[in-house]
């Protein structure tokens, strides 16, 4: 891929090929990807979170099988592709607005009908969705005498638009899967299909019968399919790099996996192209859309957060998601919260995932998200005081806010909250506060004596924390299990200041009783 030199217009919430392609704007080329799709096989379903450019990679596939043969000029697929066969393409959408009713749906779904079989130029006589449909298929292929091409967007939008609202959602689901399992009977008139979405429903409860759906999202040569690499970065957008922290970039921003460690990771174009804009620093994915389910189901269910840094699965809890069976691993990784960062194959068949945060955006605007679900106030005065105190490395005024902290968490909030309950939930305030800052935090840091609960490197200091419940083991043990074990030596050598701090908890007083510190 060539470096370009000109700085070009930024695509910018932009979702059509075409117009990106003629309106002077930035394009990184995906059509390596869609040329290794359409000729390795045909029924396809692919996820990934919001704002990935899903849409665009639909709207790439309707114009490369209608052949618009100028608007791929100077692209990989331009002389691979047959510009003389046209194919014509039926695209559904589920991204405008908020249907609540099977009924809405119903209405939504009759209304693309129409609208496709009036720009196919075909007359449907069918009244049912899934009847009307399959006509409209069949006859489109007859009409134009060449099979059909079938592109899904957002196929799942109107279930999780109301996940929490199980009754409503099931009925929704019905509705889809009434229109989906068309596809299954359809094969002689279709070319290709395509569906995609943020979350990945059970084939038995969304594609009964479509067992011919290839589900790409975790397959290593599609992992760069949406989102842009390191390279497209260094290359595409070079123009835009200058002036902007290149490491910065990569830390705040990168790391999302659909494969193992040596995947290669990408960006989510909505935040490359806003920090482009913007030539700020800020948590745009985050701030676009977090649904406020995801941080009250994560609080229901009482999540130790620093086990968000480093979440092990099986790979069937990784894919399972359904209205009545949301597994928390399958939310947070489907919906872009956690990432891949290992795979391993310990005996042939069974495959353990290790998820983790994908970038420094993510990890401390949950964590910021997190704090009211663990009873800490999210006013800024005191991420500011422990700023402060951080950026002094006043140790003493680190201890007075953090005891502070667990003095303000109100009796009420004890008696009604189930994740009070939870052992690790006084880690959690800890670590959850310290992540809302977007510091460089690592959770049970493994050294060649074991792992530290919790090592934060900032400002040229390095502050290793080990916890302990008092009324689980005598006081004292925390800050001397540091010291004996070790847990030091690898910082070593690095030329910072290295704080050992033991803190100890009281789970009947609901405070820290200990907060012993040595520094080397």
């Amino acid at each position: 891929m060539t470096t370009s030199s000109a700085r070009r217009k930024l695509p910018v919430g932009i979702q059509g090929f075409a117009k990106i392609r003629t309106g002077g704007y930035y394009y990184v080329d995906k059509t390596p990807w869609l040329h290794q799709l359409t000729q390795e096989g045909s029924y396809y379903f692919l996820s990934r979170p919001r704002r990935f450019g899903k849409s665009l990679l639909l709207d790439t596939l309707k114009e490369l099988f209608e052949a618009n043969e100028p608007l791929f000029r100077g692209l990989y697929i331009h002389d691979r592709w047959d510009w003389q066969t046209r194919h014509p393409v039926i695209r559904l959408g589920f991204g405008d607005g908020v249907m609540s009713s099977r009924a809405a749906l119903d209405e939504r779904i009759q209304e693309m009908l129409r609208e496709a079989a009036a720009r196919l130029g075909v007359c449907l006589r069918n009244n049912s969705i899934a009847g009307r449909f399959g006509e409209l298929i069949r006859r489109t292929h007859e009409h134009h005498g060449e099979r059909v091409v079938v592109l899904i967007d957002e196929y799942d939008k109107p279930i999780l638009d109301n996940i929490t609202e199980p009754d409503t959602a099931r009925q929704l689901r019905e509705g889809l899967k009434n229109l989906y399992s068309v596809l299954k009977d359809a094969d002689p008139h279709l070319r290709f299909c395509l569906l995609t979405g943020v979350s990945k429903f059970s084939k038995v409860s969304l594609f009964s019968g479509l067992n011919n759906l290839n589900d790409i999202t975790l397959d290593k040569p599609y992992a760069p399919i949406c989102g842009y690499t390191d390279e497209d970065l260094d290359t595409v957008f070079a123009p835009e790099l200058p002036g902007l922290d290149r490491q910065q970039i990569r830390q705040w921003y990168n790391g999302y996996r659909w494969g193992d460690e040596t995947t290669q990771a990408v960006y989510n174009p909505f935040d490359v192209l806003l920090l482009f804009q913007k030539r700020e620093f800020r948590p745009y994915w985050f701030e676009s859309a977090t649904p406020s389910f995801l941080v009250n189901l994560l609080a229901e269910r009482g999540l130790y957060t620093p086990r968000l840094e480093a979440m092990e699965t099986e790979a069937s809890l990784l894919g399972r998601f359904d209205v009545d069976d949301i597994a928390t691993e399958a939310l947070l990784f489907q919906t872009g919260y956690l990432t891949i960062h290992k795979v391993e194959q310990p005996i042939t068949g069974y495959w353990l995932y290790t998820l983790g945060y994908p970038n420094r955006e993510v990890e401390s605007s949950l964590n910021q998200a997190l704090l009211p679900a663990l009873g800490l106030p999210r006013s800024g005065r005191e991420t500011l005081t422990l700023f402060r105190a951080l950026q002094a490395h006043d140790l003493k005024a680190l201890e007075t806010h953090l005891k502070s902290l667990f003095a303000s968490l109100p009796h009420d909030w004890y008696r009604n909250n189930p994740i009070a309950q939870y052992e690790g939930h006084y880690a959690s305030v800890f670590y959850s506060h310290l992540a809302a800052l977007g510091l460089l935090i690592r959770v049970e840091d493994s050294t060649h004596m074991g792992r530290v609960d919790m090592a934060l490197d900032f400002n040229g200091h390095i502050y290793l924390f080990e916890f302990k419940v008092v009324e689980q083991l005598p006081e004292g043990r925390a800050l001397q299990q540091i010291k004996d074990k070790g847990y030091a030596d690898k910082y070593q050598g690095q030329g910072k200041v290295i704080h050992l701090i033991g803190v100890e908890f009281s789970s009947e007083q609901r405070q820290i009783v200990a907060f012993e510190v040595e520094t080397l």
